[in-house]
């Protein structure tokens, strides 16, 4: 029987943090169109291009934000889609990191999910050497993704180290 973990308050502060609150769309370091906090808006469409593809739609005036996200959301709004979002990242997180999990791990590994995706999460160093009971490996590992687009962000670097010490609480 598998345990039900939901991330704690401070690992929705710590996430809120990092990715901010927008009540209205705007592009991410990717290009992708985005809103509330870190919630994907962004087409299928768009989602299949490069970031090359994007930049250059986006030159073009080619990179439209979603008609219908148009219209800037409510506080309410913002905390029922991020409460949404967590339900999916939390399982996967439960899903490739079973074991060993106490609210620090579960917090910084829901956290990375979030910001860097599942698939990321389920081919990252950091879920092997958390799997194979290697905990400092694994917090050591957050610090690898820290680039976007190719480049390393001040703001990942912090988000990972925030990541990596809450991966060591507890």
């Amino acid at each position: 029987m598998q345990i039900k973990m939901k991330m704690s308050d401070e690992g929705r502060k710590m996430l809120k943090h990092h990715e901010g609150v927008r009540k209205k769309p705007y592009l991410d370091a990717v290009l992708l169109w985005t809103i509330g906090i870190g919630h994907l808006i962004a087409t299928p469409e768009q989602l299949k291009m490069t970031l090359a593809e994007r930049k250059l739609a986006k030159s073009e005036g080619r990179l439209k934000c979603p008609t219908e996200w148009m219209k800037p959301l409510t506080d309410a709004k913002v905390d029922q889609i991020l409460q949404d979002d967590l339900r999916r990242f939390e399982r996967g997180v439960l899903r490739y990191c079973p074991n060993n999990l106490n609210q620090g791990r579960f917090d910084a590994l829901v956290s990375f999910a979030f910001n860097a995706g599942l698939g990321a999460l389920q081919k990252s160093s950091i879920r092997m050497k958390h799997n194979r009971g290697d905990f400092d490996g694994a917090a050591n590992a957050f610090m690898l993704y820290r680039f976007a687009a190719g480049k390393e962000f001040r703001g990942l670097v912090k988000r990972r180290n925030d990541e990596r010490l809450t991966y060591l609480s507890q």
